[in-house]
């Protein structure tokens, strides 16, 4: 079986870069009239704001795509267009959220794809990076300790002072240092010591004294983030050193040891650091304290039960009730409004990027580039399963973002190298893997273990996805800390309760987008009871709220219907009671003054 030639290479590309930029474009128009919509009036304001990160999307992919084509003619075509098309939907919807946010992210978006087309230059053996294996990883420990120094926090807080710079130009070195982490541990594998090859040194009865040079370096930059307390990158550089060590070695102690590791820092978190003390006991039970420190994660499952299967709709839901939706909740935010369905396509891209990743590890000519693009898809993929799985609290919530999608310079940078250096180990024109050191099972297996772990990870985030989408929704939804069926009254017509000749006793005021619950007849307060953002519903307001919120009473398709144009139910119908409103106000007149009456 031979690679297709570079022209076929191209058109997938070119062809799947195309159906990208249709989805997004679509994505953006939705996104533009959503307030039109949500309304349901073309009197309004609509957004256009997003256009901007549009256009700097095509121009920086439009030309990733002609520079990618001329200078790694025999590149994984599926690559790029997948990192590409998470990117575009990131930045969206970051606009969509907070637009200053989007507009940064646009710049480093440029900044990423100006730092691969310069990298294009740089010889595709990637030796540069495996000789100064030390000096890179040095220098991002480097600036990472110089936060304790010069540490800044973009958003003004006095801590965590994780950032370097100033003027609205902020590097995270932690980023970067996950990357110099791989870069290391693959050059270090792949070299040997002493005469050994990477496969006998890690057979070797002194496996641990011949790994003490990457249990160093490791060791400090985890010393250096668990004094930062940023626990969540720790725990991917935990997860990165057994990978890469068992992809070069095969030898199950190093995941047995990594294990107990983890746990071993995981009751020590606990026992000294607040942060992980709060994250746990809000990941075991957030409905003991949903308003106070499980706040985010209870918001969190609240967003994704209003999601449901097909979501709100681009620009109709309220994925601002998250805190810090455009980074660590980025993912809600995109089933919120895309409902099961996004979430399960977004997964089903990560698993793509998974499978590419490690297809082109077993396809690399040498050892140190097969570790390397194995290192770079575990990154990328794991950090991936943290996150999310922290939104749909099947992990407890870490403060990592999502590759390529959430807010955030240094992430997006950082992501995009991985990507290049995956894009120039990929550009190989033989036809057969390099050569193995003979051993009684195939190495392939190892590889094919790691992508079984990583696929079983997403996985399992489609499943409490799902859970909390579908199954869990009704009785997250009835809750009366969802601030989301407030925010609902204000745009859909509640239905009204009538007296028998038709008096109102609980109608509407104002315009949708506005609209306010009224009660002319207060003394009746028992009866008609309330609907309100913060104390629920009372009375027939709550026993008939289906009614009036125009879940039932419909025929199920004109519902799916108005749910599918505007992500909201039709109007709700009105109730009509037997109560005569002469009768009751001769009989309030009569009784008036009479205690308990």
């Amino acid at each position: 079986m031979f690679y297709s030639p570079p022209t076929s290479i191209n058109r997938i590309q070119s062809r799947l870069l195309s159906l990208a930029a249709i989805f997004l474009f679509l994505f953006s128009v939705i996104l533009t009239t959503a307030p039109a919509v949500r309304v349901q009036s073309w009197q309004t304001d609509y957004l256009w704001q997003h256009w901007v990160g549009y256009a700097t999307w095509l121009v920086a992919i439009i030309f990733a795509n002609l520079q990618t084509a001329r200078r790694l003619p025999y590149r994984d075509p599926y690559l790029l267009p997948i990192v590409a098309l998470l990117s575009g939907w990131g930045l969206l919807s970051i606009f969509r959220l907070a637009p200053a946010f989007g507009f940064r992210q646009s710049i480093w978006l440029l900044i990423a794809m100006m730092v691969i087309v310069a990298g294009l230059r740089l010889p595709h053996d990637l030796g540069f990076l495996r000789r100064y294996k030390y000096l890179w990883l040095t220098g991002g420990l480097l600036l990472t300790a110089l936060t304790f120094l010069i540490g800044t926090n973009p958003s003004g807080a006095a801590s965590p002072r994780l950032w370097l710079g100033g003027f609205g130009f902020y590097l995270q070195p932690s980023e970067p240092l996950k990357l110099l982490l791989v870069i290391y541990l693959a050059a270090y594998l792949a070299g040997g010591v002493s005469g050994f090859s990477p496969r006998l040194l890690l057979l070797s009865p002194r496996l641990l004294p011949l790994l003490a040079p990457t249990v160093v370096m490791t060791g400090i930059a985890l010393f250096l983030l668990a004094l930062q307390r940023d626990l969540g990158t720790a725990t991917i550089f935990l997860f990165l050193y057994a990978a890469i060590v068992y992809m070069a070695s095969g030898n199950k102690r190093i995941l047995l040891l990594t294990s107990l590791g983890v746990i071993i820092a995981a009751i020590i978190g606990y026992s000294l650091f607040d942060v992980v003390r709060l994250r746990m006991e809000a990941w075991i039970n957030p409905w003991v304290d949903p308003s106070g420190r499980s706040y985010q994660i209870v918001q969190s499952l609240l967003a994704i039960a209003n999601g449901g299967l097909l979501g709100r709709g681009p620009g109709l839901g309220s994925p601002g009730l998250v805190p810090v939706p455009h980074s660590d909740f980025i993912f809600t935010s995109i089933v919120e409004e895309t409902g099961l369905l996004g979430a399960l396509g977004l997964l089903l891209l990560l698993g793509v990027v998974a499978v590419r990743g490690l297809r082109t590890a077993l396809r690399a000519p040498d050892s140190f580039r097969r570790f390397l693009a194995a290192g770079l898809t575990a990154y990328l993929v794991s950090q991936s399963i943290l996150i999310i799985g922290g939104n749909v609290r099947l992990l407890p919530l870490t403060g990592v973002t999502l590759p390529f999608v959430s807010y955030g310079g240094s992430s997006l940078l950082t992501s995009y190298l991985a990507l290049f250096f995956l894009l120039v180990i990929s550009d190989q024109e033989q036809t057969q893997p390099a050569a193995f050191m003979p051993l009684p099972r195939p190495e392939t297996r190892l590889y094919l273990q790691l992508g079984g772990f990583l696929l079983s990870g997403l996985l399992a985030a489609a499943l409490a996805t799902g859970w909390w989408a579908f199954y869990r929704a009704p009785d997250l939804l009835a809750r009366t800390d969802n601030a989301r069926l407030a925010i609902a009254d204000r745009y859909v017509p509640r239905g009204l309760i009538l007296a028998e000749d038709g008096t109102p006793l609980a109608q509407n005021q104002g315009q949708p987008g506005s609209l306010t619950r009224q009660y002319p007849y207060p003394d009746l307060g028992p009866l008609v009871g309330y609907t309100h953002i913060v104390y629920g519903r009372s009375g027939l307001e709550d026993s008939l709220d289906p009614y009036l919120r125009g879940l039932q009473g419909y025929p199920s398709l004109d519902i799916w219907w108005n749910h599918l144009l505007y992500g909201q139910p039709p109007p709700g119908l009105n109730v009509k009671l037997t109560l005569n409103i002469d009768l009751q106000n001769h009989i309030d007149e009569i009784l008036r003054g009479h205690n308990g009456a």
